[in-house]
């Protein structure tokens, strides 16, 4: 698979929702959201799962220990989600939100632009700002495969659809957000896929698993983990990898 085509598929899923969703005009069910909503949760923690394979990687085993492996990724896990919630990462999140919808659709300009804009910022915050987003793009870079940004497209196109029946074509121009980020961070994934050891990957991918069940718990409306401050666990995995396996 040609490394950024999962953020190609990404922007095309976008498109095509907003446009059905520009045509429904808010006819779809929630039912039917709902439904599929449910359905893409719990593909969400098949996905998690898988990448919790990565914790019998043989590097992984060698660099930390057998019996290590998972208390490293705890240990990412636990510092991570730490540091996150006393920086207040998802509080902040959602504050730049507030402020550049605040800064960009408040400036007098006519009702329909103003909902374009406010199309464009909504949906770029939600399309943007998150787990899949972070780990899909990095592992399309690495060239671990798609599956995780194919999820996140399948995901963002329903989103994108219910969004542009209420909200209209700005949550298409959200596309242009998704594809600048995605593919700025599927470049950082390719330029270190050469530099970071496979112990290394295997821990941000092990780490990435437990962050992608939060999502799927999330998803199933089971418990609203808060993802957003587990974020710092993906560099504080392979930093402990690394210091785990320096100390042996």
């Amino acid at each position: 698979m040609v490394r950024g085509s999962g953020t190609a598929l990404n922007v095309v899923t976008i498109l095509v929702g907003s446009g059905l969703g520009v045509a429904l005009r808010g006819r779809l069910p929630t039912r039917t959201r709902d439904t599929v909503t449910d359905a893409l949760g719990l593909v969400t923690l098949v996905i998690g799962g898988l990448n919790l394979a990565s914790l019998g990687d043989e590097a992984y085993r060698r660099a930390v220990s057998p019996s290590g492996t998972l208390l490293v990724v705890l240990g990412a896990m636990l510092i991570g989600g730490i540091v996150g919630s006393l920086l207040q990462l998802e509080h902040r999140l959602e504050q730049v939100g507030s402020w550049l919808q605040r800064r960009l659709a408040g400036d007098g300009s006519s009702e329909s632009r103003a909902r374009f804009v406010e199309g464009f910022v909504d949906a770029s915050l939600v399309f943007v700002i998150g787990p899949l987003a972070v780990l899909g793009s990095l592992s399309d870079g690495l060239g671990r495969g798609i599956d995780q940004l194919a999820l996140k497209a399948t995901l963002d196109g329903f989103a994108s659809l219910a969004f542009a029946a209420s909200l209209g074509w700005g949550v298409a121009a959200s596309a242009l957000s998704v594809g600048i980020v995605q593919g700025s961070l599927t470049l950082l994934g390719a330029l270190l896929g050469g530099l970071l050891p496979a112990a290394l990957v295997s821990a941000v991918t092990a780490t990435g698993g437990v962050l992608l069940l939060g999502v799927g718990l999330r998803l199933l409306q089971i418990k609203p983990v808060p993802v957003g401050d587990m974020l710092p666990a993906l560099i504080v995995a392979p930093v402990l990898t690394a210091l785990v396996g320096a100390l042996r």
